[in-house]
């Protein structure tokens, strides 16, 4: 029995994800049969945010301020590099 309960407290943000994930999912469906496509597309939006923070913590990311600060910075940096070795007249019209 403490198995169990020690796995589900390890685990409790990854099923409360895949739970979210398949209620969304169940949904949208219900909202695209009944010609709601605006919920719908709000319900896709949630299921994808949940299937992110399901690999997320499956991978062991965490999304703290500090890991985005980071990942913005290295974006900014690369996409810098990235233009300065473009030539001076790209695109061509």
């Amino acid at each position: 029995m403490a198995t169990l309960t020690t796995s589900l407290i390890v685990m409790r943000w990854e099923l409360l994800s895949a739970v979210m994930m398949f209620f969304a999912s169940t949904l949208k469906i219900k909202l695209r049969q009944k010609s709601h496509p605006v919920m719908a597309l709000l319900c896709g939006g949630i299921g994808i945010g949940m299937s992110c923070w399901f690999v997320t913590g499956l991978l062991g990311i965490s999304l703290s301020m500090e890991n985005v600060n980071h990942f913005m910075e290295i974006t900014k940096t690369s996409f810098v590099e990235a233009m300065s070795q473009a030539p001076a007249d790209w695109p061509m019209p």
